[in-house]
C-alpha cells in the first residue's frame, strides 16, 4: 500500500496511517486515565500479596510457581473494566465523538483502531506483570522450572481478559454511558461468580459452567504415577486442582503442554454430608478442556465485539 493517495492537490494519509493515528490517539487517551494507573498499581500489590504471604508463613519451595502463575479473575475484569469502560462510551459522553468523526476515518476504523490499543496495552501491562511474578517466584520460591510456559500462561490471561473487554464494550456501544458499562459489566460479573458456586455445590451436572464465563467446573488432574508422587518434565506434585472455564485458560494451557495425556476428574463437594464429602462426577482430558476454554472464550469475545461494532456503526450522535 503506497503512503498516500493523491485526490485533487489534497493528499489522503493511507488506510494504514489514518489507522495508527486511531491507536495513538486510544493509548494516550488510556494512559492519561489515572484510574488505569490505579488499577495497574492495585494488580501488582496482588501479586505482591500472593508472593509475600508464603514467604511470611514458611511455605517451602515451588519451583512451578512462575509457569502456573495466572492473575486471576478479578484482575481480568478490573483490567478489562478501566481499558475498555470509556473506550466508546467517553466520546458520546464528552461530545469528542464528534470532531473525530469530523476526520477522514470511518466508524468501522476507529472502532478497529481502540480495539487494537486496548489490546496493546493489556498485552504490555501483563508482561510487565508476568515479568515481576517470575521475578518475585524466584526471590521467594527458589529457582523456577518451565520458565518457557511463562508466555503461554501470559496468552491465556489475556485471552480470559479480552471477553471482558468485549463484554464492556458492548454494554458501552450500547447505553453510551460509562457507567452503565462499568455497573452492567459488574453485575454480570457478580452474577456468573455467585451462579457459579451455586451450580458448583448443589448440581451433579456442572457441565454448563464450561459454556459461559467464568471458573467452569473444578476436579483434580491426573497424570501418571510413579510410585507416591507425581513426576513430569521436572514437576514433582501429590495432586492438581483443576478449573474448567474461560477463567482457567493459562492453566489449562499450561497443564495440557505438561501432561498432554492427563485426564481430569471433574468433581463437586457434598456440603450436607457429615463429614463433607468429594463425589466424582465425570473425566476429561486435559487437551478437550485446554481446547473448550479457548472455543468458547474467542466465540463470546466475537459475539459481544459484533454487538458493539453494530451498536456503535448504527448510534446517533447529535440527540
Amino acid at each position: 500500500m503506497t503512503e498516500s493517495k493523491r485526490i485533487g492537490q489534497r493528499t489522503r494519509p493511507s488506510w494504514m496511517s489514518r489507522f495508527w493515528a486511531v491507536v495513538r490517539y486510544e493509548m494516550l487517551w488510556n494512559i492519561r486515565k489515572k484510574k488505569f494507573v490505579g488499577i495497574v498499581i492495585a494488580a501488582f500489590a496482588l501479586v505482591t500479596v500472593e508472593l509475600a504471604l508464603p514467604a511470611l508463613f514458611g511455605v517451602g519451595k515451588n519451583p512451578d510457581f512462575a509457569a502456573t502463575f495466572s492473575a486471576g479473575n478479578l484482575v481480568f475484569f478490573l483490567i478489562a473494566l478501566v481499558t475498555a469502560m470509556n473506550s466508546v462510551s467517553g466520546e458520546f459522553e464528552s461530545g469528542t465523538i464528534v470532531p473525530l468523526l469530523t476526520k477522514p476515518v470511518s466508524r468501522t476504523m476507529v472502532f478497529l483502531g481502540k480495539l487494537f490499543a486496548a489490546l496493546i496495552i493489556i498485552i504490555v501491562t501483563y508482561a510487565v506483570l508476568f515479568t515481576y511474578s517470575t521475578i518475585g517466584g524466584i526471590a521467594v520460591y527458589g529457582t523456577q522450572d518451565n520458565l518457557h510456559l511463562v508466555p503461554l500462561a501470559l496468552l491465556g490471561d489475556v485471552i480470559s481478559t479480552c471477553i471482558w473487554v468485549a463484554v464492556v464494550l458492548a454494554i458501552g456501544s450500547i447505553s453510551k454511558s460509562s457507567l452503565f458499562a462499568a455497573l452492567g459489566a459488574f453485575g454480570l460479573f457478580i452474577a456468573l461468580i455467585f451462579g457459579a458456586s451455586i451450580v458448583t455445590s448443589f448440581s451433579n451436572q456442572p457441565e454448563i459452567l464450561n459454556y459461559i464465563p467464568g471458573s467452569g467446573a473444578s476436579g483434580v488432574l491426573n497424570v501418571a504415577q510413579r510410585s507416591q508422587n507425581i513426576t513430569i518434565q521436572n514437576i514433582t506434585v501429590s495432586s492438581n486442582s483443576i478449573t474448567t472455564g474461560t477463567d482457567s485458560i493459562s492453566g489449562n494451557l499450561v497443564n495440557y503442554v505438561l501432561y498432554p495425556s492427563a485426564t481430569a476428574n471433574i468433581t463437586r463437594t457434598d456440603v450436607f454430608s457429615n463429614p463433607p464429602m468429594i463425589i466424582q462426577l465425570y473425566t476429561e482430558s486435559t487437551g478437550l478442556i485446554a481446547l473448550r476454554s479457548i472455543a468458547v472464550a474467542f466465540a463470546y469475545i466475537c459475539v459481544f465485539l459484533l454487538i458493539a461494532w453494530y451498536a456503535f456503526r448504527r448510534a446517533q450522535i447529535l440527540e
